[in-house]
């Protein structure tokens, strides 16, 4: 399996704009990079991953009752069957309500349960905050007029974002490689994707030439997917990335935290003017972050989403 060096951002730069280009080159070329001394506090995310390890070791007959639509799902990924096997809990993320309650919204409302939403909306608010940070130095990389026009997207107050926590258990592990898929390929629709695990493998990233690279863990770092909506709103010059999660290597179980950062459903996306010159035509044409979302469930999940909204040439 091919090496490469995973781009690594250093907040903790002073030359911001260096900073700011390493970080546009590494979403040109990969379409994400790992992030250090990013201002999180390691304490919230340990409570939360606790927490949701928690919930997860309880027996299946209390966790069967988070069925419900963005609560708790196990094995199939999408609606058509797509390869892979895992646990995960699929919520709202939303922290501009100020019922601190409701914002991160799920079907469970026992007590016991009171403990893991509180600490997912205090990760919520960190993690969408470094979001936010990376966005505005993208925007200010770019060289739009409003370095903010994406960070605004994600901090509207009906803004449709995620918070995904996927479970893989050592006990499943089995020799067929299929078997090894815990989530099969798959690019993320949203606008940014904030990803981390607990110190344990599985994460890997298709490169350029189609090859499977995978991302070493690190417990004090986050990696950064571009979406396929950043990837039309800079039509095209930064992509998407297609990534998958293997559990053929785990020696522990693996828990990954997703925040996925998404407009509001009204959003229309379109290229960006500057982001359109001679030698780069526009390739998409606009679609509303709704219409998106709908094309997506109708897919597999990994399936060319933008493919269907590009426009044709010559």
């Amino acid at each position: 399996m091919e090496k490469i060096d995973i781009p690594i951002i250093d907040l903790s730069v002073k030359k911001r704009h260096m900073l700011i280009d390493e970080m546009v080159k590494a979403c040109e070329e990969f379409g994400f990079f790992k992030v250090i001394n990013h201002g999180v506090s390691m304490e919230v995310v340990q409570k939360m991953e606790d927490a949701c390890l928690s919930f997860f070791s309880l027996p299946s007959c209390e966790k069967e009752k988070e069925k419900e639509e963005f609560g708790y799902g196990i094995r199939n990924i999408g609606c058509n069957g797509d390869i892979g096997e895992v646990e995960y809990l699929l919520l709202h993320a939303n922290v501009n309500s100020n019922d601190t309650s409701q914002r991160v919204t799920s079907t469970c409302h026992k007590d016991r349960r009171q403990y893991l939403r509180s600490k997912m909306n205090e990760y919520v608010k960190v993690v969408r905050k470094l979001t936010c940070e990376i966005l505005d130095m993208l925007g200010e990389g770019l060289g739009v007029p409003d370095k903010e026009i994406f960070s605004k997207l994600v901090r509207q107050k009906d803004n449709d974002s995620l918070l995904r926590f996927n479970f893989y258990p050592v006990d499943q592990i089995e020799n067929s490689p299929q078997s090894r898929v815990g989530f099969g390929e798959h690019s993320d629709p949203q606008i940014l994707t904030l990803l981390r695990s607990n110190n344990v493998a599985g994460l890997q990233i298709r490169s350029i030439d189609s090859t499977w690279v995978p991302v070493s863990p690190d417990p004090n770092a986050f990696f950064v997917n571009v979406g396929d909506t950043l990837e039309a709103l800079t039509n095209g010059r930064l992509v998407s990335v297609r990534h998958r999660a293997m559990k053929d290597s785990y020696c522990s179980t693996r828990l990954s935290t997703v925040y996925f950062a998404a407009p509001p459903l009204h959003t229309l996306i379109s290229p960006l003017p500057e982001t359109i010159t001679l030698h780069r035509p526009r390739l998409y044409q606009s679609f509303t972050w709704e219409e998106f979302k709908k094309t997506m469930y109708s897919l597999k999940l990994g399936s060319d989403r933008l493919v269907l909204f590009a426009l044709p040439h010559e």
